[in-house]
């Protein structure tokens, strides 16, 4: 179709990856970002071959490979040793692996390429609204006419109750305390590290590579808890958090110690998002504004880099707007469906208070894992190209990765 004008609302991850996609295809894009001056806050993420696809696309994935941590495998144990998940991406093929990067840094990627890009970036301007063609900002003023809005202000989204789409959108009961540390000794190189104690316990430690300003070698640090308990863990400061780490992971004391007072912690709550479509009009809702979910998968940043490489080649494929948002919506729908479905069935065994389901998770995940077809299914599930227990996707951005 011919140049289209768009505006993107949200400067976390799809959207800054949707306005670079479609301002290169030749549209004139707007982002808008609320926050004046805007920055990633938080710890780690873990970027699948999905996500590092479709950053490859925006030739950034060299700057997220040398700037964040190389992750070739998951280890997670109860306490005493047992395995209870060994997956190494190099199963699947020996060409893939994942990669643990610092939220700031990937914020700075990809808002880095906007900035160099033709995109507009317009920051401080919250908008409060969608009206057909318009946006409606905080201050009551129209902004438009647009031939496609893209909404992409996260699992919060205020405006995702504004568009009059069926959507639900639940806080999850249990969070996690995150710390940034420092590992110049690679204490947790090459791994994501996890311990489990029953449901109500869990430790994870995640190469993060460098920070956003440089310096040593990082790992993310997440203990899952109640949301709320976090006061009374922390009344008396950081001393009762840290034995129970250490009573989980002794190996992270050289760690531990640079964990000094409450602040060194950041408490993350997370959503499970719903909508009966994702798109109305001329408008699509991408990345956690449509489909967030628990992290106990990894995929949320991996979901929304590819809902902006589907919506870039949606909009290249299709003559209107109208049909290419009921494209984008029929090849994202039984990808993200997957996920979410993957995600509520899987957190509880993790992450809940039915600790009763820890000894038979204990028990039989690993050797029901050893299995070739669930060994698959784990591993194309990690990898983030599960469409369903017996389908991949069809054209998945990680490809080139596996190209000579």
């Amino acid at each position: 179709m011919s140049a289209l004008t768009v505006a993107v609302v949200g400067c976390g991850t799809g959207g800054p990856a949707a306005a670079l996609f479609l301002s290169r295809a030749g549209h004139r894009v707007r982002l808008f970002e609320r926050v004046a001056e805007p920055g990633s806050v938080g710890a780690g993420l873990l970027l699948q071959p999905t996500g590092l696809g479709v950053l490859q696309e925006l030739g950034l994935a060299q700057g997220a490979l040398s700037r964040g941590a190389r992750v070739d495998r998951l280890d997670g144990r109860t306490l005493g040793g047992r395995p209870v998940l060994e997956l190494a991406y190099a199963s699947l093929d020996p060409r893939l692996h994942g990669v643990g990067i610092h939220r700031g840094v990937l914020f700075d990627l990809l808002v880095g390429a906007v900035r160099e890009s033709a995109v507009s970036l317009e920051t401080g301007t919250g908008i409060a609204g969608v009206d057909g063609d318009h946006l409606v900002t905080e201050d009551g003023t129209r902004r438009g006419p647009y031939d496609l809005i893209v909404v992409a202000d996260g699992a919060r989204s205020s405006l995702r109750p504004t568009l009059g789409l069926r959507h639900r959108a639940t806080p999850y009961p249990w969070g996690a305390l995150w710390a940034v540390l420092q590992d110049p000794e690679l204490l947790f190189e090459d791994v994501l590290f996890q311990v489990y104690g029953d449901t109500r316990r869990m430790v994870g430690f995640l190469p993060t590579g460098q920070g956003p300003r440089g310096g040593p070698p990082l790992v993310s640090l997440f203990w899952s808890l109640p949301v709320g308990s976090e006061d009374g863990l922390l009344a008396d400061g950081v001393d009762a958090f840290k034995s129970a780490v250490l009573a989980m992971v002794p190996q992270a004391e050289p760690l531990l110690a640079q964990v000094q007072e409450p602040k060194d912690l950041v408490m993350a709550r997370y959503h499970d998002v719903r909508m009966s479509r994702f798109h109305t009009g001329r408008t699509v809702v991408i990345g956690d504004a449509a489909h967030a979910t628990s992290p106990q998968l990894g995929q949320g940043a991996n979901l929304a880099l590819v809902d902006a490489w589907v919506l870039a080649r949606a909009v290249a494929s299709e003559p209107d707007v109208a049909s290419a948002l009921g494209r984008y919506e029929r090849l994202r729908r039984p990808h993200l469906r997957y996920y979410q479905w993957a995600s509520r069935w899987l957190t509880p065994v993790f992450q809940s208070s039915l600790f009763p389901v820890a000894w038979p998770r204990d028990l039989l995940m690993a050797p029901v894992c050893r299995a070739p077809f669930f060994r698959d299914l784990m591993l194309t599930t990690l990898a983030g190209v599960r469409t369903g227990p017996f389908s991949t996707l069809a054209e998945s951005p990680a490809r080139p990765l596996l190209s000579d």
